[in-house]
């Protein structure tokens, strides 16, 4: 419905007063048998009705101008905005429009606040994570240049604990950039099998830790993404699957084409997921069941993928039975 109808019912129960004086009027007109009664009559309908229009239609014009005018209040409470929709408005009005602004005010200054401190949050998170890679670099350059000087239980322990380090940081600064009004995105072709083969390789000491069996079916297939982006999904996804693991852990990864989309699995066979927490592996610190295995658990992991997915306008699914494993799916929409 237009405004201009929306005034029209709005100002109906007038219309109708005015009609019933009418009819008064001439119930009046025709009980003193006057000889002019059709013409006075006529001419009083008409009266009302010209009467009633011009006034629908001022007042009409009036609420547009308020609505007008109280737009570009919200969209920009200033002075001048603010002295136009008080000079539009009645005196009572005016008292409650002035209480408006106050709290449009104080709203402003608070999200101005809020602002400021997200962006010291993330420049302090980023500032932290430079300042962490430098020791992580450094352990890295010893395991690199010193490997005959260790054993080698003790530099795959090493190994173990720069990956796991490597993981949490990667995983704090995602977690900051996310939030980020600013984004870095490059979407291009991919090819999976190397994108997933770089991931495996960070993961390699962890994967090993565990005797992870990895089955990679895919071939030399391409999407269309984010390489940086598909990556810290897969690294979730396998840490995850590395966390939950149980004995003989197997990962298996693999491509299939759906009639409008690539869709790429990945499953391991780890303890699973009970039925009633898997719609809600996505959120943000759920954990699920409170069994020794997710004690230690931040509930990031899966939340974070499910984020960048969303962000890579990605689709993200899990099926899993308890015991069995869980299977995480990746789905590519085809570009053109």
């Amino acid at each position: 419905m237009t405004q201009l109808g929306k005034t029209l019912k709005r100002y109906t129960p007038w219309l109708l007063l005015l009609l019933s004086l009418d009819a008064f009027s001439a119930l009046l007109l025709w009980l003193s048998a006057a000889q002019t009664f059709p013409f006075l009559i006529g001419i009083i309908v008409l009266a009302s009705l010209i009467l009633f229009s011009a006034t629908v239609l001022v007042l009409h014009l009036q609420g547009q101008r308020r609505r007008r005018l109280f737009r570009a209040f919200l969209s920009e409470p200033d002075a001048v905005n603010t002295e136009n929709l008080l000079g539009a408005v009645s005196q009572q009005e005016r008292e409650q429009l002035h209480l408006l602004v106050t709290v449009l005010e104080d709203k402003r200054c608070r999200m101005q606040e809020m602002e400021e401190s997200l962006r010291d949050y993330e420049e302090y998170v980023e500032g932290w994570v430079h300042e962490a890679k430098t020791p992580l670099s450094l352990l890295t350059m010893i395991l690199d240049n010193r490997a005959d000087e260790l054993s080698p239980s003790l530099q795959a322990r090493f190994n173990y604990v720069r990956s796991q380090l490597q993981k949490d940081i990667t995983q704090m600064l995602y977690y900051a950039r996310l939030g980020n009004s600013t984004k870095d995105y490059r979407f291009e072709a991919v090819g999976l099998k190397d994108a997933l083969e770089e991931v495996l390789e960070d993961y390699a000491p962890l994967l090993a830790e565990k005797q992870f069996h990895i089955e990679n079916r895919l071939a030399d297939e391409t999407v269309y993404t984010d390489r940086r982006g598909l990556q810290f999904m897969l690294g979730q996804i396998i840490s995850n699957a590395v966390k939950y693991s149980s004995a003989n852990p197997r990962l298996t990864l693999s491509l299939y084409r759906s009639p409008a989309a690539e869709v790429l699995t990945i499953a391991d066979n780890g303890i699973g997921i009970k039925s009633y927490d898997l719609p809600y592996i996505f959120q943000k610190g759920f954990t699920g069941d409170s069994t020794d295995s997710r004690k230690k658990a931040t509930g990031m992991g899966l939340y974070l993928t499910k984020m960048m997915a969303n962000e890579l306008h990605l689709q993200l699914t899990a099926e899993s039975q308890p015991g069995k494993g869980l299977t995480v799916s990746i789905l590519f929409p085809r570009v053109r």
